[in-house]
């Protein structure tokens, strides 16, 4: 198990790719944005490691994001990589009429155990 620090464990890497679609054109952007993921999804799911691929989308924020969860002990091997295919991907987003904000991020994930509560009674 990978720790940050005591009692801060991680078993799982996840990149995250995200941007701002816009509202004009009937979302138009958001569709095109959706047609990116679908064009590289399969490359996703064949990363060595991979736990999940799931997609994010806030209607509200106007974020559109793609989080690939990958066990912890083969995430370098995708970082070597250089998170391929993420610059085909974000080489999509930016001629994308109504996306902004192109962006990365690399963080920790590890699910929380149940906690155990007791009477007192």
């Amino acid at each position: 198990m990978n720790q940050i620090a005591e009692g801060v464990e991680f078993d799982t890497i996840c990149r995250e790719w995200r941007c701002k679609f816009s509202l004009e054109g009937n979302k138009a952007s958001l569709v095109a944005c959706q047609i990116a993921l679908e064009s590289v999804a399969e490359d996703l799911l064949e990363i060595e490691g991979v736990k999940s691929v799931e997609r994010v989308v806030c209607g509200d924020c106007l974020d559109f994001k793609v989080i690939t969860s990958v066990e912890a002990d083969k995430f370098s091997l995708w970082k070597k990589e250089k998170f391929e295919p993420e610059e085909i991907f974000f080489e999509m987003l930016q001629v994308i009429d109504g996306v902004s904000q192109c962006e990365t991020q690399t963080y920790t994930k590890m699910p929380v155990s149940a906690v155990e509560f007791t009477d007192e009674d």
